[in-house]
């Protein structure tokens, strides 16, 4: 982590989608980019900050990817940017953000600017962080029967508020009025999606939701 602008990598096998994200990003950000997970690996080292990664790819998948980025990089933050619903199974990998397409100009941009002062951050904050978000993901994909009936689910909670303990001791007398509206923050955007605003929008999103049906996409289905 050691350049003066930050470095994001960006992983996306969809060609358009990967230059639409590098022109949102490349003003404030030098970017790298990949189409699957070989050329990702051959990208990754310790200048990346940040890496926005597709989750199922031709090859190696994004789950895959983020194993050996977080092995190679383990100070990078990751963001999974993918049209596949969050599932229970997030909650033990080692993501920091879970965006589902399709995405945002601005959106985009929040969360690289979010996970880069997270990187600035100790480690039980870190943690706060992604598991926040994930239980975010999980509310805003899951019924309330299931997620009161996973135990998973249930285990993320209680660690959640385990960390939330841990912090208020470690943190004493710092003023952490702002590290709660940023939680806060997420947890609103997991329970209340907003409708696009008018400006840049991911031009994909029919396609996205189309190729759900259909085989026809790489992959046969969503990215």
């Amino acid at each position: 982590m050691g350049s003066e602008q930050p470095t994001v990598l960006v992983v996306e096998d969809e060609p358009p989608l990967v230059e639409i994200y590098a022109r949102w990003l490349e003003s404030e950000y030098r970017v790298r980019t990949a189409q699957n997970g070989s050329e990702a690996l051959e990208q990754v080292d310790e200048d990346v900050d940040v890496a926005l990664l597709d989750r199922l790819m031709p090859g190696m998948s994004g789950d895959e990817v983020l194993a050996e980025i977080l092995d190679r990089a383990p100070d990078c933050r990751v963001a999974m940017v993918t049209a596949v619903e969050p599932d229970f199974d997030i909650i033990t990998m080692g993501f920091d953000d879970y965006l589902t397409k399709p995405v945002e100009k601005e959106t985009l941009l929040e969360t690289v600017d979010r996970l880069l002062e997270r990187s600035d951050y100790q480690r039980l904050e870190q943690e706060f962080y992604a598991l926040v978000s994930k239980r975010s993901a999980l509310q805003a994909a899951k019924s309330a029967e299931e997620l009161s009936t996973s135990e998973d689910f249930a285990e993320l909670e209680h660690r959640i508020e385990e960390l939330e303990t841990e912090l208020d001791t470690a943190m004493g007398d710092v003023d952490d009025g702002e590290f709660v509206a940023m939680v806060r923050d997420i947890e609103a955007e997991g329970e209340d999606p907003a409708e696009p605003p008018d400006g840049e929008t991911d031009p994909f999103a029919e396609d996205v939701q189309d190729g759900a049906d259909s085989d026809d996409s790489p992959g046969g289905g969503a990215r």
